[in-house]
């Protein structure tokens, strides 16, 4: 099993969802987040004040999936939350050594 992490732009969430739902993902957590990366921040001006907006609001998807899938996952995610600019996100990949559903007991990929 493997569970996939994505920090990706928050107007590009639905997309995202939508292209998961196509290739039967059947869940995943959303939380919202602020980052910066080579993007860094920027500068913005407020009541004729400039300031500086360090950390960026991003959307951090968590999908754990079968390791069969992953390439899929990772595909259907690069295509829809790319916009071709900079602070598109980044897309992690690590392992999964056990998971339980805590209603039925259910453990290992049935848990999924």
């Amino acid at each position: 099993m493997k569970m996939v992490t994505a920090i990706i732009k928050p107007f590009k969430l639905d997309d995202v969802r939508e292209a998961l739902s196509e290739i039967g993902v059947q869940g995943l957590t959303v939380t919202e987040v602020k980052g910066f990366g080579r993007q860094k921040g920027h500068t913005e001006l407020y009541r004729g004040a400039e300031y500086v907006v360090d950390f960026l609001p991003k959307v951090k998807l968590e999908i754990a999936i079968s390791a069969d899938k992953v390439d899929e996952v990772i595909d259907a995610i690069s295509k829809a939350a790319s916009s071709g600019k900079i602070g598109d996100g980044k897309i992690f990949v690590s392992s999964v050594e056990q998971t339980i559903r805590i209603r039925t007991g259910e453990s290992g990929e049935e848990a999924l």
